[in-house]
């Protein structure tokens, strides 16, 4: 099998619709921001020229919106936008290849993940690390992040507010990266990225798309750690996964 990596021959998806989503998300987030600040008793904005230029080139029909991960990143600062950011020691942004073929998705950080600042390093971390290994990957060619940036207290799932908030951010790594495929772990990742209710175990087993991009569900290595035989499934998946190459 081919490694998940991205060559110059590659066939990158078509990003435009996603591209729409995350200017809305942003111009969301934009008039939250302005709001907060004018809350703060700010009463003035940087109207350089090239601050002007960008904000006429809001209304064009076509959208250039080429940011990187690094952006992202510098974007959630230190997020104060929901209520997880109460009780959370770090913000779990993702971790791996920015230009990754494949992205794992999870539904938020746990608290192994929480004292650290990535995702999956404990041991549901450790499960997927050997899941990621049997398909003669590495960690480091992979791109893995949550649905959520916060733990959610008691790791419990991420509330439905808790999502709206947070997931314009993964649809925005998700842009950056062009991924050609995405494996969704449990039922909230992928209900929160393909923004429907069936649990995983109903949809695993079959290929969907989000913006022309391959989404494998399959279920949650915390999952498996509960479920020891559950474990073949999932690997039923992933050669399915490994047979698309």
């Amino acid at each position: 099998m081919a490694a998940f990596h991205k060559g110059g021959d590659s066939q990158l998806p078509d990003p435009s619709g996603i591209y729409r989503e995350n200017f809305i998300a942003a111009l969301d987030g934009v008039t939250r921001h302005l709001r907060s600040l004018t809350a703060m008793g700010c009463e003035g904005f940087d109207c350089s020229a090239e601050n002007l230029e960008r904000i006429n080139a809001w209304g064009s029909s076509v959208i250039s919106f080429d940011e990187t991960l690094e952006e992202i990143y510098t974007d959630i600062d230190d997020c104060r936008r929901c209520k997880l950011s109460e009780s959370r020691n770090h913000i779990v942004f993702g971790v791996g290849d920015p230009k990754a073929r494949l992205v794992f998705i999870g539904e938020g950080p746990g608290y192994d993940e929480d004292q650290k600042g990535e995702p999956f390093v404990g041991a549901a971390g450790r499960l997927l690390n050997k899941i990621i290994q049997a398909m003669n990957l590495r960690r480091e060619d992979v791109y893995i992040c949550n649905i959520v940036k916060c733990r959610p207290p008691g790791n419990r799932n991420p509330l439905p507010g808790e999502i709206k908030t947070c997931i314009p951010f993964l649809k925005r790594q998700i842009a950056a990266i062009h991924p050609e495929f995405i494996c969704t772990l449990g039922s909230v990742a992928v209900q929160s990225l393909l923004n429907i209710r069936d649990p995983v175990s109903k949809l695993r087993g079959n290929l969907y798309q989000y913006h022309n991009m391959t989404v494998i569900p399959t279920f949650h290595p915390a999952y498996l750690l509960r479920n020891p035989e559950k474990k073949r499934d999932v690997w039923e998946d992933m050669k399915k996964l490994m047979e698309l190459q």
